[in-house]
């Protein structure tokens, strides 16, 4: 198959609406492709509205797809240490939902994830977390949810078999003025070592198109790997992979069975198999 290039877009949202056509647009100034659209029922526990539904299906029957994308989008737990709390409450700015979750509450947000597309009129294929940070309760939690694929900032994981395709995620921050230089120049490079890799992920965050310096650099990306890549979704490229891939070849990037095995393996302490 020829290389893909996914383009996605976090944080969809009633509060984050206009930016998100403003991205859209700005995208489409470069090329009409389909679009893989991350939505949050309820963004910071806000309800959705009919509009955003609407507006939702309408992308949908352009094209686009939409995914799931956490429930509230916010880590509502307790940090166990520093590090913990570094991570949760500043690296993530208190946004990675799905980070500590155990499988019960994890497997209660998923549902009722499902249930909201489903009153949406929506086809669910995919499930990100927020920041892409997943429990292990959540890894566990996703081998009972009919979904297609979910992602890591590092991987697009099939399921439920769990293989995992290696694609480094281009995302940027634009907290600071030096931060938006540093991912210019970050993106730039990783874009350049992941040229001959079957998949290059666009990962993008509605704020992305208020900065011009930012917008131009992954209106740059995006025209130049369209060159020699095919935009697909996300769920298009988990079929294309899952009917097409040479997965001995390829391997599995992350030990996603040893994984599976340490959830098994604290349920049933007295298992060893």
């Amino acid at each position: 198959m020829k290389r893909a290039l996914c383009v996605v877009l976090h944080d969809v949202a009633n509060a984050t609406l206009g930016q998100c056509e403003r991205a859209i647009d700005a995208i489409h100034e470069v090329a009409p492709v389909p679009l893989t659209l991350l939505a949050v029922p309820r963004y910071h526990c806000e309800p959705s509205s009919q509009a955003f539904g609407w507006w939702l299906r309408e992308r949908f029957w352009a094209g686009d797809e939409i995914a799931l994308h956490g429930y509230t989008h916010l880590d509502d737990g307790t940090p166990r240490n520093f590090v913990d709390r570094i991570k949760r409450r500043h690296y993530t700015r208190g946004e990675g939902e799905f980070c500590d979750l155990p499988l019960p509450e994890a497997m209660r947000r998923l549902t009722a994830g499902v249930h909201w597309f489903h009153r949406q009129r929506l086809p669910l294929r995919g499930f990100v977390a927020p920041a892409w940070l997943l429990s292990e309760g959540t890894w566990e939690a996703l081998r009972w949810i009919e979904l297609s694929y979910t992602c890591t900032l590092r991987q697009l994981v099939l399921l439920p078999e769990r293989r995992a395709v290696t694609s480094q995620s281009l995302v940027y921050s634009t907290a600071t003025a030096w931060r938006r230089q540093a991912s210019r120049g970050w993106n730039a490079a990783v874009a350049a070592t992941l040229r001959s890799n079957p998949l290059l992920r666009l990962e993008l965050h509605p704020h992305d198109v208020e900065h011009a310096d930012i917008r131009r650099s992954w209106q740059g990306l995006l025209e130049r790997h369209l060159a020699d890549r095919h935009a697909l979704t996300l769920s298009s490229v988990a079929d294309q992979f899952r009917a097409e891939t040479d997965w001995d070849s390829l391997g599995s990037g992350m030990d996603l069975e040893a994984a599976d095995r340490r959830v098994a393996l604290e349920a049933h302490p007295g298992s060893r198999h």
